[in-house]
């Protein structure tokens, strides 16, 4: 059989580069879709070259394994809803950083150095964390599990215990040899039950509000998991390497960036259990005040300028195409309509840009959180669609939990309408301000019939 092994690592920079590619390209909405096709051709590529590497076995149950593997992910992602991307995102890094646990036991029970070994178990560490948070920042996302803060005393120094026995388990592994038997019957298994037991734990004290920027952060940890294990081979893995560290990289700078979209610290959103409890003592001057979907729609009609702020409520009702057809009717009125994006609207970076942009929306009307806010104090109205975290005015209040996290102002517009379900808290668990307040009105129902509504009454005027 000719060796080809040879063209292994030269075919491996080529798909680092095709990597770079796909990230870049990632970073604006019109190439995304392209970036992701690039990234998964570079890691198909990737895959396929493995199978040069001399004296690899098991090549059946290796194909059989990505034949079920990838014919499960291609079948789920196209079968699962916008508004199901974020627990998808988080089944699937959790699945990540499983695998990379997984290349972490094997490595350990093979023959390790010093420094291999401890690049193993530093992997196999971050690789179990990320596997057993994803899953409950998928539990969490899909209503499987109580989305609020889940607390109990002493918690943060059983965390701390917990981590410190993993770590000690895991050099313990480092200094026993793998063929030992106490190694591969006690510690190296002890090790594994320990790691997943921190990052479930690490986990349950972060409410949903924040899940976005879970996931984010135990992406970054699927990608430095990777990156250590491709070291921790005798001849390391340098797609492995570099996919890694691109994984990891990225997943830091975008958590990072999220945390100050809310004015938060990172250690706040793992170890601050927002949400857990309420602002005590405050009570909310005024009243809910409701309005019919005919009275808005002539609001709507006779103003100059409308600006519409979405949420996660119009992505659950999917309700994006209707908010086009009403976009396009108030401009052939001659009214001026934008749409007010926070950087944390919904359940990930991007995903009311996305849906938007889905429905036909040109991204010249759409405007982030600085560029919009001067704006609300001469707008005639402002139509919120199922937000309401982003758009609280008791972020500007002292003592609120809510209290400096940057929101869209809409409670300065002239006039505010609020689509919703019901009287219901947003993720955080907070009474909203806005709904109390004299120049709001609430437009209650699912967000897709009651928009229609409006379509229809807006045609008949």
């Amino acid at each position: 059989m000719v060796d080809l092994s040879w063209a292994i690592d030269p075919i491996y920079i080529a798909t680092i580069f095709f990597f770079i590619i796909g990230l870049q390209r990632m970073s604006h909405p019109l190439t995304a879709r392209s970036g992701i096709v690039w990234a998964g051709a570079a890691m198909l590529i990737a895959t396929l070259v493995t199978f040069l590497t001399p004296n690899l076995t098991n090549f059946a149950l290796i194909a059989i394994g990505i034949v079920i593997g990838g014919g499960f992910g291609y079948i789920a992602a196209k079968r699962v809803a916008m508004t199901d991307m974020p627990q998808m995102v988080a089944f699937y890094n959790g699945m990540g950083g499983g695998a990379a646990a997984g290349i972490s036991a094997v490595a350990l029970l093979g023959t390790t150095t010093n420094t291999t070994g401890s690049l193993a178990v530093i992997g196999g560490l971050i690789g179990a964390v990320s596997f057993s948070g994803s899953l409950i920042a998928f539990l969490k996302l899909q209503g499987w599990m109580r989305p609020r803060p889940i607390t109990f005393n002493g918690q943060q120094v059983v965390n701390m215990a917990v981590l410190a026995l993993a770590i000690l388990s895991g050099v313990l592994v480092i200094l026993q040899p793998s063929w030992v038997p106490l190694t591969v019957a006690t510690y190296l298994p002890l090790f594994f039950i320990l790691s997943l037991g921190f990052g479930f734990l690490m986990t349950l004290p972060i409410g949903g509000a924040d899940m976005p920027v879970v996931i984010s952060m135990y992406n970054a940890f699927t990608g430095l998991a990777v990156a250590l294990d491709g070291f921790s081979f005798a001849t390391p893995n340098y797609a492995m390497v570099v996919a890694g560290i691109i994984v990891g990289a990225a997943g830091s700078l975008l958590t990072i960036q999220m945390a100050r979209a809310m004015n938060r610290s990172i250690s706040n959103v793992f170890f601050g259990a927002f949400g857990a409890t309420e602002e005590k003592g405050m009570q909310i001057q005024g009243s809910m005040k409701s309005i019919d979907a005919e009275d808005v729609a002539v609001m709507l009609a006779y103003a100059n300028k409308v600006i519409i702020a979405p949420g996660y409520g119009m992505a659950v009702a999917q309700a994006q195409q209707k908010v086009k057809e009403l976009t396009d009717l108030l401009e052939s009125r001659n009214v001026q309509v934008k749409f007010a994006i926070h950087p944390v609207a919904g359940r990930m970076p991007g995903h009311m840009n996305v849906l938007l942009a889905e429905a036909g929306v040109a991204y010249d009307h759409l405007f982030d959180r600085d560029e919009v806010n001067p704006e609300f104090p001469s707008i005639d109205v402002v139509l919120v669609i199922g937000a309401n975290d982003v758009v609280n005015p008791a972020a500007h209040r002292q003592g609120s939990p809510l209290f400096g996290m940057p929101i869209l102002d809409v409670e300065q517009a002239k006039n505010v309408i609020v689509l919703k379900r019901g009287q219901g808290k947003g993720f955080a668990g907070i009474e909203n301000d806005l709904f109390y307040r004299d120049n709001t009105r609430m437009l209650y129902g699912d967000a897709q019939e009651t928009v229609a509504k409006l379509v229809q009454a807006l045609k008949k005027l």
